[in-house]
């Protein structure tokens, strides 16, 4: 069983690691823990390594190649475990949280994502999540060849044309595909937008008590993020917990930021405390 509090030790952990030592599906899983406290972890590790098990068994050393690698991985998590987009309920919060993924075998871009590379990862192949809006997709690479694969809809290899349409969806009928999208992120940034799908999920609900405490969660992880602390902030501002609203706004003018944002982060603090006064 994992409680509240060790869920949150194992995300601090997380926050001093460097983000190639950060074990991303054990992260996920200490994340839904905070939802979801009092779980007994092991079945969900367990069935992470029965994916790496069965993903290396289909893809024995001498029929290596990137497409079989492809795959491997669309057999094991697709054919064989039903791993797919929850196109019918795709707001829900479950498709968030890593453990009722594995439960319901159904989640958002970046829950599969997750379960793509870390599947792959076990196997030291080299798996990238990429910065692309609105829709997570994974680059799978070998022996100087490249594939994006589209967690969401059974891990199909995704065309240029394709990524074009699926751009336009996401950021308007203006928008082309430039090289800032295929760019790759880091294990805590794919943490953070798992996160973020959560908060978003919450302000639009008007829930801002579970906004701010998935951001709570976000810090623990990613500590230096100014950016979340100035959010931190005015959500708890907003949601009368001036205190905590104070003390996060001071930790982002530590942090850093542009000198607009610091001088209005100011003015709000100097308003904060008049109010607490």
């Amino acid at each position: 069983m994992i409680s509240r509090l060790e869920a949150k030790d194992v995300l601090r952990r997380v926050g001093t690691q460097q983000d190639e030592e950060i074990d991303l599906a054990e992260a996920a899983l200490a994340l839904a823990a905070l939802e979801q406290p009092e779980t007994e972890l092991d079945r969900y590790r367990d069935h992470l390594s029965l994916l790496a098990r069965e993903v290396a068994e289909l893809n024995p050393p001498e029929e290596d190649s990137l497409e079989a690698r492809v795959a491997a991985l669309q057999d094991v998590l697709v054919a064989r475990h039903g791993y797919e987009g929850d196109t019918l309920t795709y707001d829900d919060i479950q498709n968030a949280n890593m453990m009722r993924v594995i439960d319901r075998k159904k989640g958002l871009p970046v829950a599969l994502g997750i379960l793509f590379i870390q599947s792959a990862r076990a196997q030291g192949w080299s798996i990238f999540g990429l910065n692309f809006p609105g829709h997570f997709l994974v680059r799978l690479e070998y022996a100087g060849e490249r594939i994006i694969i589209d967690p969401f809809n059974q891990g199909q290899a995704r065309s240029v044309m394709e990524l074009r349409d699926l751009l336009k969806i996401a950021a308007g009928a203006d928008a082309e595909l430039t090289p800032e999208y295929y760019a790759t992120v880091g294990n805590r940034d794919i943490l953070l937008r798992l996160q973020n799908n959560l908060k978003l999920r919450f302000l639009k609900a008007d829930r801002v008590d579970k906004a701010v405490e998935v951001l709570d969660g976000m810090l623990l992880f990613a500590p230096n993020e100014a950016t979340l602390w100035r959010e931190s902030g005015l959500l708890n501002a907003h949601a009368g917990n001036l205190a905590a609203a104070v003390g996060a706004l001071e930790t982002f003018m530590e942090l850093g930021g542009n000198d607009l944002l610091r001088h209005q982060t100011a003015l709000l603090i100097q308003q904060l405390k008049t109010r607490l006064n």
